[in-house]
C-alpha cells in the first residue's frame, strides 16, 4: 500500500460523513489503544464548595451531542433536516430517525448544537444536548 501524504488523508476525511468519520475514530481509538479526545482540566478554587466546582465544569464543556430523542408527528420534515445537518443519504436518516434515541450529532461546538437543535425542533422533533 503506497503511503497517504497528510493532504490525501484530509481530503479523504473531507469525503466521510460525521457518522463514518465517528466510527473511523473509534476503530482508530481501539486499534492503537489511543484516545482522540483532548484531556481537559479542571482544577477547583480553594475554599470553593462541590456545587461551584460542578457549575464551573460544565461552563467549560465545548463538546456536545445533539441526541434526537422523538420524530413526532413530521417525520418525513426531521429526516430532511438529519439529512441537512449530516449529509446522510435518505436511507440512512431515515435509519437514525427511525432509531430515535438516537445521537444525531457528535462533539460539536454549543453553538452548533444549539443551532441543530433549533432545525430539528422546527421540523417537529424532540431533542436533547448531551
Amino acid at each position: 500500500m503506497a503511503k497517504l501524504t497528510t493532504t490525501e488523508l484530509i481530503d479523504a476525511f473531507k469525503e466521510l460523513s460525521l457518522i463514518e468519520l465517528s466510527e473511523f475514530v473509534k476503530a482508530f481509538e481501539e486499534t492503537f489503544e489511543v484516545t482522540a479526545a483532548a484531556p481537559v482540566a479542571v482544577a477547583a478554587a480553594p475554599g470553593a464548595g462541590g456545587g461551584a466546582a460542578e457549575a464551573e465544569a460544565e461552563e467549560e464543556k465545548d463538546s456536545f451531542d445533539v441526541v434526537l430523542e422523538a420524530a413526532g408527528d413530521k417525520k418525513i420534515q426531521v429526516i430532511k433536516e438529519v439529512r441537512v445537518l449530516t449529509s446522510l443519504g435518505l436511507k440512512e436518516a431515515k435509519d437514525v430517525v427511525d432509531a430515535a434515541p438516537k445521537a444525531v450529532l457528535e462533539g460539536v461546538t454549543k453553538e452548533n448544537a444549539e443551532k441543530a437543535k433549533a432545525q430539528l425542533e422546527a421540523a417537529g422533533a424532540t431533542v436533547t444536548l448531551k
